[in-house]
């Protein structure tokens, strides 16, 4: 297996080895696992990728999450973000699928707005546009190791609220449905996170975070805006430009990540299957209960 570092702080290419060797030697699920936790985002190319290999893949780093309700693929192990139609053309304009895409260019990390949230998250190219459509990166375990000793002394036990409507609004404040509203009720998480491999820790932050406990709602929320501005500028961010079979996985806890548009009349679908979070994993918790005593209540 060769690895071809991405950007200075975070991600690398893997060569050398697909997600078919990886699922069966588990020497090199191990070199597989070894990079995950160093470089937070990994790249595959040119992938024979299907559903079951997608998800055998992705259940070796830990449970897989259920598609939420009012998501394209709901109950399901995967997914599904398309703009195609059952014609085979291009949904319209008001289509709920598009106004989701709109969602997803805002710099996020996936289900922190859950109760269980996502430790990881692999996503696979189906069909690509020809012109735009990437998904830009950013180290958010740089972004934490950026921040000065007193920034860092404020901020390690932070509380922060994090509400999917939180990011939805500000794009359709009617895109959620009564379901979904009742079914997603906000949650509370760290501001950090901290890797129990290699014991590195990383701000936890999200379009899906609007409010940190003890301050004003505004003062909350120009905090949160400003350290997410700041973890994103250029110089900071990686931007995959996908290609067809690619696969991309990424570490939830030490990254954000948003997709960019794409170009009218263009033909997209990518399908992610998301690993749920363990204790093994480091669970971002802001209660001394353990997590199953807290998840059965």
């Amino acid at each position: 297996m060769r690895i071809e570092r991405l950007h200075p702080d975070f991600g690398a290419e893997i060569h050398g080895v697909g997600l078919i060797e990886a699922t069966s030697d588990a020497a090199v699920f191990a070199q597989v696992c070894a990079a995950f936790e160093e470089y937070s985002v990994l790249v595959w190319r040119d992938q024979p990728v299907t559903d079951d290999v997608q998800a055998t893949f992705s259940r070796g780093f830990g449970p897989l999450e259920l598609v939420k309700v009012g998501s394209a693929g709901h109950g399901t192990f995967y997914s599904r973000m398309s703009n195609i139609g059952q014609d085979g053309k291009i949904v319209p304009p008001s289509d709920k699928s598009l106004i989701i895409a709109r969602a997803n260019q805002l710099w996020h990390t996936d289900s922190s707005f859950k109760q269980i949230p996502a430790v990881a998250s692999v996503l696979s190219a189906r069909v690509i546009p020809e012109q735009g459509g990437e998904t830009e990166f950013t180290s958010t375990r740089a972004a934490w190791e950026r921040l000065s000793a007193a920034e860092q002394a404020a901020l390690r036990d932070a509380v922060v609220i994090h509400s999917y409507a939180t990011s939805r609004n500000k794009i359709d404040r009617t895109m959620m449905t009564p379901e979904e509203h009742a079914a997603l009720p906000a949650v509370r998480r760290r501001m950090t996170w901290r890797n129990p491999v290699n014991g590195r820790c990383s701000l936890y932050l999200a379009s899906h975070a609007g409010a940190i406990e003890g301050m004003g709602d505004q003062d909350g929320a120009d905090m949160l805006a400003d350290l997410i501005e700041r973890a994103t500028e250029p110089a900071y961010t990686y931007v995959h430009s996908w290609r067809p079979s690619d696969v991309v996985m990424w570490d939830n806890r030490a990254t954000m990540h948003r997709g960019r548009p794409w170009g009218p009349n263009q033909l997209r679908s990518i399908v992610r299957t998301t690993i749920s979070a363990t204790e093994q994993s480091g669970l971002n918790d802001v209660l001394p209960e353990r997590w199953e005593q807290r998840a059965a209540a």
